[in-house]
């Protein structure tokens, strides 16, 4: 099991979905840090307001697809302009209940998603990512 290190942004429109995975993330005890946003926009302004100093970059972003005003493509489309310092620390993963094989493969298509996590959230396959991916994350 990863050591409890980093920071963790879950990006959800949902209350329960973020209420559940905070508390299977808290639970699992694989991150010192769980930072909840109820929008894209507001994952955004989290890192925008914290871009200069990296003590505060979370080192892990859980975003969902489907989402009023801004999608998780959207968030995407701008998440992808961040500086590349900040872009190869923090590794993001989809996580989403969606069905739609198109969704699907454009968010597998993409080179910031290391994976597409289906809801709900299992802390086994959390904790497979995140050992896989320990050594980028940096825990």
């Amino acid at each position: 099991m990863p050591n409890k290190t980093g920071k963790v942004l879950l990006i959800d429109d949902n209350d329960i979905d973020l209420k559940i995975n905070y508390k299977i993330i808290r639970l699992s005890g694989f991150f010192e840090e769980i930072i909840s946003v109820q929008s894209g926009e507001e994952g955004l302004e989290y890192i925008n307001k914290n871009l200069d100093n990296p003590k505060l970059w979370p080192d892990f972003i859980l975003l969902d697809i489907q989402m009023p005003e801004m999608d998780g493509f959207e968030f995407l489309e701008v998440y992808k302009n961040f500086p590349r310092p900040f872009l190869d620390h923090c590794k993001l993963a989809i996580l989403s209940s969606t069905l739609d094989f198109g969704d699907i493969k454009k968010a597998e298509a993409n080179p910031l998603v290391i994976k597409l996590l289906k809801k709900p959230l299992y802390p086994h396959e959390l904790q497979e990512l995140l050992n896989k991916h320990s050594t980028l994350l940096g825990i």
